[in-house]
């Protein structure tokens, strides 16, 4: 999840996307609520090729209507993802109400490590070839991150592998979500603690970012068997909590440094036009 979130907020040019406030999560959930609609009967496998679908759908609808937006600001393409995935969850919870799928549903609201059984997690291996593929076309990432005319000076296919990313930051998702259930902030969080001491470039920090990921949720996971113990709390309850403290922190820390950065420019900018002034005086 760690990993998707660093692809995702390379290729939407903006560190506070992930999976979470991307709507891929809400998406890969409302394609295993499908599949217990239209196949009750279907196995493992079955859900997880629903939840893979609407995965990818939901994260290109999401993508194609933030690259509609005239003006971005680095907080509205976010909370404009939360939104979406607010409408996709509401249409899941109004489904899963009215044809009495609330309980079989919950599994996959909540993250939680019980369900991770034989003949159930071998969904996750799906990750490890994605993975190989994203640390491979890392480069590529970072290209079409940097803009679409960009790419396209440099030879990069831009539709094509923006498409292909996203296609691997919804299956990585989608793993997750069938076998563990939804674990947000993973992929918001982790890789801007990285970046602030590793940068922003892909095949240098996806190592560092999924194992800093991996360690984030055995954290976690550990206090969730703590706090209430012999009782264990899920773990997307410690993580939500955790996660949404660091997200506040982060979204302070980006938004007095950006402001900080705004300020440099301008003073940058105004001592070249004082420059330029002095050398044009001396000139005439």
């Amino acid at each position: 999840m760690s990993v998707a979130g660093l692809i995702m907020q390379q290729l939407c040019m903006n560190k506070f996307v992930s999976p979470t406030t991307g709507a891929t999560i809400s998406s890969a959930q409302f394609g295993i609520l499908l599949a217990l609609l239209f196949l009750p009967n279907s196995t493992l496998w079955g859900r997880a090729i629903f939840s893979f679908v609407f995965a990818i759908l939901g994260t290109w609808i999401f993508v194609w209507f933030i690259q509609r937006i005239r003006f971005k600001d680095v907080v509205m393409v976010p909370l404009v993802g939360i939104m979406f995935g607010n409408v996709i969850g509401g249409i899941t919870n109004y489904l899963a109400y009215k044809y009495e799928m609330t309980q079989a549903l919950s599994t996959w609201l909540v993250g939680h490590f019980s369900l991770v059984l034989r003949g159930r997690y071998e969904i996750v291996w799906l990750v490890v070839p994605l993975v190989i593929l994203a640390f491979l076309f890392a480069n590529h990432f970072n290209i079409v991150g940097m803009g679409k005319d960009f790419s396209r000076n440099l030879g990069v296919p831009y539709n094509l592998v923006l498409f292909m990313g996203l296609t691997i930051v919804a299956m990585i998702t989608a793993s997750v979500v069938v076998v563990v259930g939804s674990i947000s902030y993973i992929g918001l969080i982790v890789p801007n603690l990285v970046a602030m001491f590793k940068g922003d470039k892909i095949r240098g920090t996806l190592t560092d970012t999924a194992l800093f990921g991996a360690i984030f949720v055995l954290v976690c996971d550990m206090l969730g068997r703590v706090v209430i113990a012999p009782y264990e709390l899920p773990i997307e309850l410690i993580i939500g909590i955790l996660g949404s403290i660091l997200f506040i922190l982060l979204l302070l820390y980006r938004l007095r440094h950006g402001r900080r950065a705004i300020r440099l420019t301008r003073a940058q900018s105004g001592c070249a036009a004082a420059l330029s002034g002095v050398d044009g005086g001396e000139a005439g």
